[in-house]
Formats: structure tokens, C-alpha cells, sequence
């Protein structure tokens, strides 16, 4: 079915369901599903997608950018980059004075200083931010979580790895990818605690993810996170 709002058309599956409300989702491919109660009429369907236009309208634009895949950083041109989960716009600054490169978050921003103001320079200077943000998150996810085992963790290194979040291995040292820096708190959680939970069980076994629910309930949340949002963790 399709409808036209604003001068904007969307096309949407409707299911006719035994539920009192109406419910709208956008899926990992920008398919747009509204789940209804039976009998509803057409126009009350119509209302409510109009009243969440604007999400639905910029839940699209994600999904569309998603399946694009990763663009590469335009620094000089209003960039944004996450930051523990939030949006953060970058603002760069030439300073020849400093002996390296650096990155601070000040208030509502990622201030970027370089010497020469130079794009192989800026994502270095990224790049080393999240890098030594990630040992930090990781090392205190840890040392919060170190209670619900008995071994801990030989090692941690932070990696550049381009198809894991997190690794360990048989002894027992771990690796995390350092654009977990760009994630929640809460998902950096769950690729920790995931992790240590291979300290006990070294492959995904029943008794695994038991054990990483018992730590972590809502930990399919944060999955969910990373599937739909791996693609714009980059610099």
C-alpha cells in the first residue's frame, strides 16, 4: 500500500492483528510494516502514519544510508562523527605550536587540533582519540563486571580489526575493536562482558549465552545496535 503526505510517498505492508493500538516499524531494509487491529478503518491507519511522519521519514534516510554503506569523511565540510553513541560535529583547529595531534570533546563537539590541517593528518589524530577511549571504556567495563567470574582477563588490547568487535582466545587475553568508543556504553558492556563470558565458555554453546544473559539481559538490544549502526563507526 502506499500513501502521500506532504508531498512525500511511502510504501508500507499493513497486518491486521488481534492488539488495541496501532504500531509502526521500519525494518533493517527500509520496509515500512504498521500492525493494526482488525477492522480498523484505512484513514485512522493513515492518521498515525502521518503523525510520525517526520521519524518514519528520518528512520528511511537512515536505512537508505546504511545500505550505501560508509562514505568517506569529508573533514572541512561539517563532518560528524559518534561518540559513545551520540552525534557529535566536528570543529578542527590549526595549531603549529602543539607537539601532536590531539582530539577533545569540549561540550557539544569533537575538537580536532593539528598542526597542518590536512585529512591524512585529522583522522590519525581520530583514530589515536578512539583508540585510547577504548582502552579506558573497555578497561572500567571490566573492572565493573570482574565480580561475575572467577578467571580474569591475562591481557587487553584495543585492535583495528575490520570483522570483529572483540576477540578472546585460549589464554585468556582480549582484544576489542576501538570503534567500540563510538558505541553506548551499554553496548561497549555487552562486547565486554560477551568476551569475558568466552573466559568460561570458549564457543557460543547454550551454556554460553546463558551466561551472557544472566549478566546481560537486554543484550539482543545492543546486537541489534551494532547490526544497524556498525556502518557509520568510522573515521
Amino acid at each position: 500500500m502506499i500513501h502521500t503526505y506532504l508531498g512525500q510517498t511511502i510504501r508500507y505492508e499493513i497486518k491486521y492483528k488481534n492488539r488495541s493500538s496501532i504500531g509502526i516499524s521500519v525494518d533493517s531494509y527500509g520496509n515500512v510494516e504498521v500492525q493494526a487491529p482488525k477492522g480498523i478503518p484505512n484513514e485512522r491507519v493513515h492518521q498515525v502514519l502521518e503523525d510520525n511522519w517526520d521519524l518514519i521519514q528520518e528512520r528511511l534516510e537512515e536505512m537508505k544510508d546504511r545500505l550505501q554503506g560508509p562514505k568517506i569523511k569529508d573533514y572541512k565540510h561539517s563532518e560528524s562523527l559518534l561518540y559513545l553513541g551520540k552525534t557529535y560535529p566536528i570543529e578542527i583547529l590549526q595549531d603549529k605550536q602543539i607537539e601532536r595531534d590531539y582530539v577533545v570533546l569540549e561540550g557539544d563537539k569533537l575538537v580536532i587540533y593539528v598542526k597542518l590541517v590536512e585529512d591524512g593528518f585529522i583522522r590519525q589524530a581520530l583514530k589515536r582519540f578512539y583508540y585510547q577511549r577504548c582502552k579506558v571504556l573497555v578497561g572500567e567495563s571490566i573492572a565493573y563486571y570482574q565480580s561475575n567470574f572467577k578467571t580474569k582477563p591475562r591481557s587487553i588490547r584495543i585492535s583495528d580489526s575490520k570483522t570483529t568487535w572483540g576477540t578472546c582466545d585460549s589464554r585468556l587475553q582480549l582484544t576489542f575493536n576501538w570503534r567500540l568508543a563510538m558505541a553506548p556504553k551499554e553496548v561497549i558492556d555487552y562486547v565486554v562482558v560477551h568476551e569475558m563470558c568466552h573466559m568460561v565458555h570458549l564457543n557460543h554453546d547454550r551454556s554460553f549465552w546463558r551466561l551472557v544473559g544472566k549478566i546481560i539481559p537486554h543484550y539482543k538490544e545492543s546486537e541489534h545496535w551494532l547490526a544497524l549502526s556498525n556502518w557509520k563507526m568510522t573515521v
